[in-house]
Order: C-alpha cells, then structure tokens, then sequence
C-alpha cells in the first residue's frame, strides 16, 4: 500500500513561540492540501493525514526548497504572516509541501531534520 503524507517546513533562523509556530504550522497544512488532487487528498485523509515538520536554516532555503517541489509536481503553500504579534507583516514563516506519496516527498526533503 502506497503511503501519503505532508511535510510543513519552519525556519529556525525565526525562533517563533511554540504558539505561534503552531498556527503557521496548521495554515501551511490547510493551504497546501487546498493544491492537492481529489485521489491524492482522499488517500491521505484515509491514511491518517500524516503529516511531519522538519526544517531549512533561512529564507533563501525555504525559497530553494519551494522551487524543487514546484518542479516535481508537489502542492505547496508559501505562509506570510499578518504581522499583528511577533513578527512583521508579510514574513514568511513555513512552506507546506503535499500531500503526496511519501517517496515523492522524501526526493525533496528527505535531507531535512525533524523539528
């Protein structure tokens, strides 16, 4: 059986609070499932909706990382902050990347350690 799942991509250089991580986490994981196809979605959610959370050292990183999904064919959702907290308007905070088959996924991110 083919294995699904969604990897959400921080950036450490950010140092967000635990709450705050934890809301771009689930905006990033709600965006890029929205660029998901019917089948991949439904095989997903019937999966469990694995999710992971690793991480990229810098913007430049997350920017580089979005442009090796892209070309693979993997949804992605780029998160901007609205600023009204801890950081300013428009920083971009995670990238959502899936769901997908999980080896698919792993071609991209599989060099990224876990949060």
């Amino acid at each position: 059986m083919t294995e699904y799942k969604q990897c959400i991509v921080i950036r450490d250089d950010l140092k967000l609070s635990k709450g705050k991580l934890a809301v771009q986490v689930a905006h990033a994981a709600v965006s890029a499932s929205e660029w998901a196809d019917r089948t991949t979605l439904d095989k997903w959610k019937e999966g469990g909706q694995k999710k992971v959370v690793l991480r990229v050292a810098t913007l430049k990183d997350m920017f580089q990382l979005k442009e090796v999904a892209r070309r693979q064919g993997l949804p992605t959702a780029l998160i901007q902050d609205a600023g009204l907290t801890e950081i300013a308007p428009g920083t971009v905070t995670v990238l959502g990347i899936g769901p997908a088959k999980a080896d698919e996924l792993d071609k991209v991110t599989g060099n990224l350690k876990l949060v």
